[in-house]
């Protein structure tokens, strides 16, 4: 395995490592030899687990796989500190260490579809984007990850706040397509109810709930919505943040104002037909954030 590259500046981790310890005459040969004797051996049980060790391609991919995580393990032990990772490769463990790490951060941030995976716990198609030859260029591992971990927080935050604010505990999964349409749920119930867990009663209830004339401003949902987040562990909150669009408060009020005029009519004794065909049009032409889009049987 070949573990040096003439410019590693913005190649694989491990591989920028290895060649600035060399430049600054910090690794010896006899050091850099044990370094690839277990990134070598690490490769072939990688192949003979999950591929075929005999055939020199999957051979090869099998390095290219120990490559990515180790990079990516290393970076993340470091903290981007190549003192730091020459240190972690010269320790009697070697690349394992590294690899253990990095083979867990993908095994977290994995989708779990149901379906079986290459390689048990981590998903295919991440580890191939974190795979990588010695001599790449380029290696984006590190921002696949993070893209990962991102669609990871975003899913757990979907289902905190499901479990955190919600009454029932069965939830279909094509109810919610968005992190910003749960939140917006959950912020304009516990808006209009006073903090009371999310049901299916909102357009029965908004009729008999007193719209208050402070609650028509941005600054209200802006409290309302930090409000829910401070309830959150720290990390999935500023995950929650960071998917919030620049009209997420500004459309929370647009649907108290349409919410205002829902319950008007429904005090008109309109028929749910006109009410439906009334919020219908609306959410067509403005599209409704925290309204319930349940049918009312």
């Amino acid at each position: 395995m070949q573990l040096m590259l003439r410019d590693g500046s913005f190649g694989p981790f491990l591989t920028q490592v290895i060649s600035k310890a060399q430049a600054d005459d910090k690794l010896s040969h006899h050091d850099l030899q044990q370094i690839k004797s277990k990134a070598v051996l690490m490769s072939l049980k990688f192949a003979d687990k999950f591929y075929n060790k005999y055939k020199m391609h999957l051979l090869e991919q099998a390095a290219h796989d120990i490559i990515g995580v180790v990079s990516l393990g290393l970076l993340e032990l470091s903290d981007n500190d190549p003192e730091r990772a020459l240190t972690l490769l010269l320790a009697p463990e070697g690349v394992v260490k590294p690899f253990q790490k990095g083979w867990n951060m993908l095994s977290t941030v994995s989708k779990k579809t149901g379906k079986n995976s290459l390689y048990g716990d981590v998903e295919e198609q991440l580890l191939q984007s974190i795979a990588t030859p010695p001599d790449a260029e380029e290696w984006s591992g590190w921002a696949q990850y993070q893209q990962a971990l991102k669609d990871h927080r975003r899913t757990q935050s979907m289902q905190l706040l499901q479990q955190q604010f919600y009454a029932r505990s069965h939830f279909d999964e094509f109810e919610h397509f968005s992190l910003e349409e749960v939140l917006a749920e959950v912020v304009f119930y516990r808006a209009l109810t006073g903090g009371d867990k999310v049901r299916q009663d909102l357009k029965k209830r908004i009729r008999n709930i007193e719209l208050q004339p402070h609650w028509f401003n941005d600054t209200f949902f802006q409290l309302q919505t930090e409000a829910t987040l401070a309830e959150l562990p720290a990390a999935n909150a500023d995950a929650i943040r960071s998917d919030l669009g620049q009209h997420f408060i500004p459309a929370l009020l647009r649907t108290l104002k349409f919410a205002k005029d829902y319950k008007t009519m429904a005090h008109t004794d309109a028929s749910p037909e006109k009410l439906d065909a009334f919020e219908g049009k609306q959410g067509l032409s403005n599209p409704l954030l925290g309204w319930p889009q349940y049918l009312e049987l």
